[in-house]
């Protein structure tokens, strides 16, 4: 072989050489851009399922508090039908005393109080109270019911509670009966 030949192939030799390099440096650096946004891509992901956990966590602490909210709330109420079925008979009770006061039977009188008094404290101890309302009071119409209204018997008693007609009552913080009353004009 002649050095003219050894030449050429050499450089066919430098030149495949280099087209080898070059096509293994862009792959290499295709694999590592690859690799990257691969990792990128994972990252991403990872990021995305994170933020998916975080809200459903706070979701769910939502729901429990709501929930246990509403079941103390149920507790709290849940003999309010029974009230509400027994607030007729204290105010038949509140009718009886009154007629009792104008019998002389004290044994009869005391008898119907003891009993009055028994089933008031044992509603009380449930958590039923009383809404106190006089006459006198300013008329509200979000904490009072109007049955009418009637020409009022002096200057100062206009707007305000003349009389009332029957007792409301709460049970906890809730009123379950607004007391009925009559207003002057």
């Amino acid at each position: 072989m002649s050095k003219k030949d050894k030449t050429v192939e050499d450089i066919k030799d430098q030149q495949v050489e280099e087209t080898v390099d070059t096509a293994v440096e862009e792959t290499t650096n295709e694999q590592v851009q690859e690799e990257v946004s691969a990792e990128e891509q994972l990252k991403e992901e990872l990021q995305k399922e994170k933020d998916k956990f975080l809200r459903l966590f706070a979701e769910f602490e939502n729901y429990k508090r709501r929930t246990s909210k509403e079941r103390i709330e149920l507790f709290k109420t849940a003999n309010q039908e029974v009230m509400v079925s027994l607030l007729p008979v204290l105010d038949d009770f509140d009718r009886a005393q009154k007629e009792l006061e104008k019998s002389e039977d004290k044994a009869l009188k005391e008898g119907v109080d003891l009993i009055h008094n028994k089933l008031k404290e044992t509603l009380k101890g449930k958590g039923l109270t009383q809404v106190e309302v006089a006459a006198g009071d300013t008329f509200n119409a979000d904490d009072h019911e109007a049955i009418t209204q009637i020409p009022a018997p002096t200057e100062d008693l206009k707007g305000k509670i003349v009389d009332v007609i029957e007792k409301g009552y709460k049970l906890g913080d809730k009123v379950i009966r607004f007391p009925k009353v009559v207003t002057g004009q």
